[in-house]
């Protein structure tokens, strides 16, 4: 009976653990959000090749900067929130994604340096007397080009990659609904062949294609942090169900479905 009671139910400090580590990583999910407004904050210094010869605020831009900063931090952070729930199911793709999560954060950081340079040269080099206006603006086209290329790959290759791998874990293990992962496993391939068309001039980046292959990761991300947020981990998955069983008597849980079977078979014996 002590047997049968212990498969159904959870300890309740084991599930506050889990509540929170489901809440802070969707919170974190949706803080990447944030780098939504960078798309009106970097305008001028992407679409303006005299910007870096130009006077005036750089207020927005580095406002950008600091936002897409935060995002960077975000991304990190989901990886390393997620990694120790998400090892029970499958330890090789659960680091596979905290590593490519970390890629993407620091291929991100690049594109914000590019940027904060232009700033730089703008305000210290723009508008002193008897500088190269021209070799200025070859200088800040480069920047540009590097930024855009870290979006690219950091915004748009990484995240298709980011949505196989975690997609596939949330499906396999059932801690949210299946639709959600679903969208993620579909949206993943396209977002990565919009990416490598982008790369050999197949398709543009403002193109329908490409809108169609980033709606389904925008969703999938955005459904999963709300999810996240608030309603958690499901407690009927089977892994929360397994992590239970394999509960020793201190309190202290395996980490890994292999040793969650040998502890079950343990205690049935």
């Amino acid at each position: 009976m002590a047997m049968n009671e212990r498969t159904t139910t959870t300890d309740p400090g084991r599930m506050s653990f889990m509540r929170k580590t489901a809440f802070v990583a969707g919170l974190l999910y949706l803080i990447t959000y944030l780098a939504i407004p960078t798309i009106a904050l970097y305008g001028p210094v992407l679409s303006d090749p005299g910007f870096i010869v130009s006077s005036g605020s750089s207020t927005g831009v580095l406002w950008g900067t600091v936002l897409e900063l935060i995002v960077a931090l975000a991304i990190v952070g989901t990886g390393v929130a997620l990694f120790p729930v998400l090892r029970r199911e499958n330890e090789g793709i659960a680091l596979g994604f905290v590593t490519s999560r970390l890629f993407e954060a620091g291929v991100i950081t690049v594109g914000i340096i590019s940027l904060l340079t232009i700033v730089t040269l703008r305000q210290e080099v723009g508008a002193t007397a008897g500088a190269d206006a021209g070799l200025l603006v070859i200088s800040g086209r480069s920047l540009v080009a590097l930024h855009d290329w870290t979006f690219l790959i950091g915004q748009t290759l990484l995240p298709g990659i980011n949505a196989l791998l975690l997609g596939s874990l949330f499906y396999r293990s059932g801690l949210v609904p299946r639709i959600i992962p679903l969208l993620g496993l579909i949206g993943g391939p396209l977002l990565i062949l919009s990416a490598i068309g982008q790369v050999l001039g197949i398709n543009e980046q403002y193109s329908a294609f490409s809108a169609i292959a980033v709606l389904p990761i925008f969703l999938w991300e955005l459904l999963l942090g709300l999810w996240l947020v608030f309603k958690g981990f499901r407690k009927e998955a089977p892994l929360m169900i397994e992590a239970a069983e394999a509960e020793g008597p201190d309190g202290s849980t395996s980490i890994t479905r292999s040793s969650i079977g040998v502890a079950s078979k343990a205690g049935a014996a």
